[in-house]
């Protein structure tokens, strides 16, 4: 394992201090831009503001996690990988963050401390090599694809635009987890998919409301 240079730990922290402060840019337009806004009581306007915090928290930590993970990665097409993933996600954050706004909403007062979080294990992530680096993508994607087919379910039916926005975030993690098992990620033991899966609880439970 090699140190990461001094330019690479500048970088990402220029673009930590940009994703925190809600700087975010998307390179595609907001799949939801040409829907039309839907008419949702108070709590239905609620929810879907918290499941859409909630979906904006996952994408803090998916700017945290391609980050960190590249940092060790000396492999070329997985450092590609890595930054073209992590522009689509910035995309989400951009259209999650608008869609907040839109719904007279916030988002997560605690988003340093998820990105710091995020951050952390994809260091740890990324310092196991690049296979478990990438089997941790692969599962991590997976587990955000269910979690975006829930929100799917639970979100207002009326309320096209998040569901528009949800549904493309969803296609693109698809593409992410598939494309991080193809440069040859390894299947991560059962007690860490564990763990990842109850540290996501706490972050989305947590999210919704703050």
């Amino acid at each position: 394992m090699t140190a990461p240079s001094i330019d690479i730990l500048i970088g990402n922290f220029d673009r930590a201090l940009r994703v925190i402060s809600g700087q975010a840019r998307a390179s595609r337009a907001n799949p939801a831009a040409s829907l039309e806004e839907a008419t949702l009581s108070e709590n239905e306007q609620k929810h879907a503001a918290g499941l859409m915090r909630v979906n904006h928290v996952g994408e803090i930590c998916a700017q945290a996690l391609y980050d960190s993970q590249a940092v060790f990665s000396r492999d070329q097409k997985v450092r590609e990988q890595f930054k073209h993933s992590g522009i689509e996600e910035e995309d989400h954050l951009a259209w999650t963050a608008e869609r907040l706004q839109q719904l007279n909403s916030h988002t997560s007062i605690l988003n340093p401390i998820w990105y710091v979080g995020a951050y952390a294990c994809g260091l740890a992530a990324g310092a196991c090599g690049d296979a478990v680096s990438l089997g941790f993508v692969v599962e991590t994607e997976k587990q955000v694809e269910a979690h975006l087919e829930s929100h799917l379910e639970k979100l207002p039916m009326q309320d096209a635009k998040s569901r528009a926005i949800v549904d493309q975030m969803r296609i693109d993690e698809i593409n992410h987890g598939d494309a991080a098992s193809k440069l040859g990620a390894q299947d991560l033991p059962a007690p860490v998919k564990g763990l990842m899966k109850v540290m996501a609880k706490v972050m989305t439970s947590t999210a919704y409301h703050v």
